[in-house]
């Protein structure tokens, strides 16, 4: 891991980020610790602009004026500026070498105090398993989590603030729906395994037009014969199906969706627009945020788009996961602040 801290080391000193005085990067890099791992990593830069930052002290209970760039990794448990947790393994007991978690860190910038929760959520284990119902399993266990780390960030310990939560939520589409659409004219047959009668592939082919074949799904396989489905008009007409946000809707606000899926991209350098046929893709990477938060967020002034919620490199490799950003201004008492809540890309 020690080309890691280089690397950001490098970053920190690089004339890129010269006009970003300050940072705090933690990296949980533990990998030994087991119950403890999460492979998250949080990385927060502070533009010169901006004045009398400060981050709250967990153990201390109060905040500490931010000054300088300080790299955490190893061992986080031990930091007090921040809270750490990996999920119990009860929530997904399929996956044994589990990393899912969160990391939440607490910042105040000219009398705004928020939350920020950098979340990974579990993913479809089998895409087979996520087809049988709707809403599939798997999105209960996601539920489950997220639920988790809300009341976790809400309860007595500390003061309620406004809160922010990014990262890889693996949303997926209600597969059982899409597919129903996608192949409403198809025929259905079954392949069963050689060896056992679990069900090894589905093949859904055209009644006619020498019964084309539209989509395959096995486990890890989701070969839909039209791309373009998922990439016209960025996807919109697939939004009906990303239900997972739903149930939160009390406690969760996200603004409108105007980019393709963010996952899973081809890991190919030349084919940044194009998907892997491993699974349907979906709206995974995300940033949510409580009511009270949206609250701080400016409205357009003139027209000025001041919030903008979108994904990175749309038409180049970043990896199977397409970064998404949240730029907005903060209303802050009197004065009013620059701030930007990137999410950084987690590779599955």
């Amino acid at each position: 891991m020690a080309h890691v801290d280089k690397l950001v080391k490098d970053l920190l000193s690089s004339d890129a980020m010269k006009e970003y005085n300050r940072a705090r990067v933690y990296l949980d890099e533990n990998y030994k610790s087991q119950e403890n791992f999460t492979a998250l990593g949080s990385f927060y830069f502070l533009h010169e602009s901006l004045k009398n930052v400060y981050q709250y002290d967990f153990k201390a209970k109060k905040y500490r004026k931010v000054t300088g760039k300080e790299i955490y990794s190893d061992t986080l448990e031990s930091t007090p500026m921040l809270e750490k947790e990996k999920f119990p393994q009860e929530f997904f007991p399929e996956s044994k070498s589990s990393r899912k978690g969160f990391i939440r860190t607490r910042w105040c910038i000219t009398d705004c105090a928020f939350d920020l929760v950098n979340i990974h959520l579990f993913h479809d284990a089998s895409n087979l398993i996520a087809w049988e119902s709707s809403p599939s399993s798997y999105s209960g266990i996601r539920q489950k989590a997220l639920s988790y780390v809300l009341n976790s960030i809400t309860d007595h310990r500390f003061e309620k603030i406004p809160y922010f939560v990014f990262g890889d939520f693996n949303f997926r589409l209600d597969l059982k729906s899409v597919v129903e659409t996608l192949c409403a004219k198809t025929t259905m047959q079954t392949v069963h395994a050689t060896d056992s009668n679990t069900v090894d592939k589905l093949i859904f082919r055209e009644s006619e037009n020498d019964r084309k074949v539209v989509l395959q799904i096995e486990k890890k396989l989701f070969d839909y014969f039209n791309q373009e489905v998922f990439r016209d008009n960025n996807g919109t007409a697939l939004l009906e199906f990303d239900k997972e946000l739903s149930v939160f809707k009390d406690r969760l606000y996200e603004l409108d969706i105007t980019f393709p899926p963010s996952y899973p991209y081809s890991e190919d350098s030349s084919q940044g627009k194009q998907y892997m046929n491993t699974r349907c893709p979906a709206w995974c990477d995300r940033i949510l945020m409580s009511h009270s938060a949206k609250e701080l967020l400016l409205k357009s002034e003139n027209d000025e788009r001041i919030v903008i919620y979108d994904s990175v490199g749309p038409n180049i490799c970043m990896g199977d996961h397409k970064p998404v950003f949240l730029s907005f201004r903060i209303a802050a008492g009197a004065g009013k602040a620059n701030a930007h809540v990137h999410k950084c890309c987690i590779v599955q």
